[in-house]
């Protein structure tokens, strides 16, 4: 094991070392005018801004320069960097999901822009406008390798307009440099911006990206300078408070459950990189409801953070490791416990810190400190969740990151067993990208420590890719000890010891109505090494995908999996199932079709049936998701799945549904309203979230949310909930 582990290690700290390389690069010119956002650019400084053009495509290839031309200019003062937008189209038949702030996707006209402040090809702020004046503003981490690294949840205040001509649209926008976090007495910013073009079906970037490469990566960017250094940027105090009144019963336990709540958030920016976030009794009851998933596995499954106090900088805190397997901090651990009944519920966070950014040019720092409430009626101890990171960049892209966590109860000595008194987690990691993102990879070393448990306890990964248009390959090693824990993570399994490798290949005809063909061969292979080294499960894939011009997709797929049970598991996760017996083997094949429908369509679709043997019977399984836009105000959509398991009596069958119907009102760009419907027979719940939101001021909402929560068979009520809340943005 320690030979094929240093091969990997050799691998993975191979570096390509060549500094990033601009291969474009703009003035940004100063004004002392003010210009007025209206979509008309009148203003005498806009003609004396350097134009950005010269867009490369992206889709449908990658070797020509785009068809439909884009325009930027860029203008700043002491306070605001202005943007103004250009793009020509063969028309007026723009589309847009809604009207609705933080669009996200693919199958819509936008234009994104992206700004690499550290100029490190790390992390990165995006803002971006669609030709109907709808906004959105995310941050780019960990170089953007992977979707995960895009993040829409961050919010900002920033403005922007747009206006639609003959065969163009101009958008301008203004956002305060305090929106930024940069050095003072910096002259230059890496830059690139891409846009989607959908009635000429064409994407494309100033900054030629191969399509292999995601059309957000940070290794492909130019620079924009500036006509005189940044000055100091004064970000004002930022007070966020919030009033809620909630009207709640639990029909389970005929509870009354109405309170009324008072909190409130800061964000203080510490000089021009630091920023130190601060919530008192938060609330996030308005959060975006979790999607309802079926779950076949014998194992957890992880939900992605919505709540805003933990989005900003969270690839400091939450990149560790491996984050499917072997990830110490995840975010969503904070504020949920289990009950006397092993029950998940909500464990109210009293209090907290996050102070997240940059302390010099190469070194990053994280530092966060949550404070949860006692609830002894539920043996929930109060717990001290403490987290500090730090983050050295290496070479041109890559970096060396150290953390320590600390989980701590206080005063729960009486119902707390010892060993759980706390739980804490040290560990390095190597992330390596290259300066063509040709290369990436990660190694990382953890140790956990318990109360009487500190020897062994590791958690061991090494991580590598090679990615070229043409073909990828990847290699993915974990260990991790029976005894490693990490209460504030996400560890599906301890004891094992796994392999993963991969291989894609990638054909690109040059004529006729296919992008690309991609094949796949992904295989994985687990032990469990304190079992001697038991072979615990086996999983091949071949998987092949035809990639249209016109943006549909079809995919066909192979599945062959061994699994040996250790524990006994009922599929069905029936209350009176007989479990499949532990201590047995299981060998069983499966293959899968997809197809997905133009995405710009007004009516759109994906289909995704597969049948195979599933542990000693077999199943039957059809995803599916539809899509209706009535444009550009409303949204309809249904996800279905359906899951037949058939298994030989005595052991359980099953019809599973996961039915989730939505729909989406955009009223204007200020006044918003979202239901979503989710029926689940294995979770034996019916769940209705209703959502009407009236922001009334930038970043200032009044939210009227509606809970519902009845049981499948009976369909007795189970919770019921309203909430009136109101919460304002205050720069001070």
């Amino acid at each position: 094991m320690a030979k094929y582990f240093a091969t990997l290690l050799a691998i993975v700290f191979f570096q390509i070392i060549n500094a990033q390389v601009s291969s474009k690069s703009f003035v940004v010119k100063h004004t002392d005018k003010p210009i007025v956002l209206d979509g008309v650019l009148d203003e005498t400084d806009w003609e004396k801004a350097q134009s950005v053009t010269n867009f490369h495509q992206y889709f449908p290839v990658d070797t020509v320069m785009a068809v439909q031309p884009t325009e930027i200019k860029m203008l700043y003062d002491e306070t605001t960097l202005y943007v103004a937008v250009k793009g020509y189209s063969e028309g007026r038949d723009y589309i847009t999901q809604s009207l609705q702030r933080d669009f996200r996707g693919g199958g819509i006209d936008q234009i994104s822009l992206l700004f690499d402040t550290f100029n490190d090809g790390t992390n990165a702020f995006l803002f971006g406008i669609n030709p109907f004046g709808v906004r959105r503003e995310a941050l780019i981490s960990n170089g953007g390798l992977d979707r995960g690294d895009f993040t829409t949840s961050w919010d900002v205040k920033w403005k922007g307009e747009s206006k639609i001509y003959d065969n163009y649209f101009i958008s301008e926008i203004a956002i305060p440099l305090t929106s930024f976090k940069f050095r003072e007495g910096e002259t230059k910013w890496r830059f690139n911006s891409y846009r989607l073009d959908m009635q000429a079906n064409e994407r494309s970037s100033w900054i030629r990206i191969p399509q292999n490469q995601l059309i957000f990566s940070l290794a492909f960017m130019g620079d924009m300078v500036f006509e005189k250094p940044l000055g100091k940027s004064r970000t004002p105090l930022a007070i966020i408070p919030y009033v809620n009144g909630i009207v709640a019963k639990n029909h389970e336990e005929n509870q009354q459950l109405n309170n009324f709540k008072v909190g409130a958030d800061a964000k203080v920016a510490i000089g021009n990189s630091l920023n130190l976030d601060l919530t008192v009794n938060p609330d996030f009851s308005t959060v975006e409801v979790d999607n309802f998933i079926t779950n076949l596995t014998r194992f957890e499954v992880a939900l992605p953070e919505r709540r805003q106090f933990f989005v900003d900088n969270n690839d400091l805190f939450g990149s560790f490791g491996g984050t499917r397997d072997a990830n110490p901090f995840f975010s969503r651990r904070i504020g949920i416990a289990k009950d006397t009944a092993d029950n998940t519920i909500e464990n109210r966070i009293l209090g907290g810190l996050r102070l997240s950014g940059k302390l010099n040019k190469n070194l990053r720092i994280g530092f966060l400190n949550i404070q949860t409430e006692e609830d002894k009626e539920n043996e929930i101890a109060s717990n001290n969740n403490m987290m500090i990171a730090l983050q050295q960049k290496v070479f041109s892209r890559s970096n060396i990151s150290a953390f320590f966590i600390n989980r701590q109860a206080i005063g729960a000595e009486d119902f707390l067993p010892e060993d759980e008194i706390y739980n804490r987690v040290i560990g390095i990691d190597y992330n390596l990208a290259s300066a063509d993102n040709s290369w990436n990879g990660k190694a990382y070393a953890h140790k956990s420590f318990q109360p009487n448990n500190s020897d062994g306890n590791l958690s061991l990964g090494v991580f590598a890719i090679k990615n070229t248009k043409y073909l990828s390959a990847f290699v993915d090693v974990v260990s991790i000890d029976d005894d490693f824990s990490s209460d504030l993570g996400f560890i599906r399994r301890t004891d094992i010891f796994k392999v993963a490798n991969g291989l894609t290949g990638r054909f690109w005809p040059k004529k006729g109505k296919i992008n690309r063909f991609e094949s796949e061969l992904f295989q994985t292979i687990t032990w469990r090494p304190g079992l001697d080294f038991l072979y615990s499960d086996y999983n091949i894939n071949f998987g092949t995908t035809a990639f249209f011009k016109t943006l549909e997709r079809l995919e066909f797929g192979l599945n062959k999996r061994y699994v040996y049970l250790t524990d006994s598991f009922d599929p069905s996760r029936k209350d009176d199932a007989l479990e499949l017996p532990a201590n047995s083997a299981y060998h069983f094949n499966s293959f899968s079709l997809g197809f997905s429908s133009d995405e710009r369509r007004v009516f759109s679709y994906r289909i995704q049936p597969s049948y195979g043997e599933f542990f000693n019977g077999n199943r039957l399984s059809v995803e599916s998701r539809f899509n209706f836009r009535f444009q550009p105000k409303v949204e309809v959509g249904l996800n279905l799945q359906y899951d037949n398991i058939s298994l030989p009596q005595p052991y359980s069958s099953a019809d599973i549904w996961l039915i989730s119907p939505r729909v989406n009102i955009t009223f204007s760009k200020s006044v918003f309203w979202s239901t979503l419907v989710q029926y689940s027979n294995q979770r034996d719940n019916l769940g209705i979230n209703s959502r009407l939101q009236w922001r009334f001021a930038p970043l200032s909402d009044l939210f009227l949310v509606y809970n519902d929560n009845y049981f499948v068979e009976s369909f007795m009520p189970r919770s019921r909930s309203i909430n009136l809340k109101f919460t304002y943005w205050l720069n001070i």
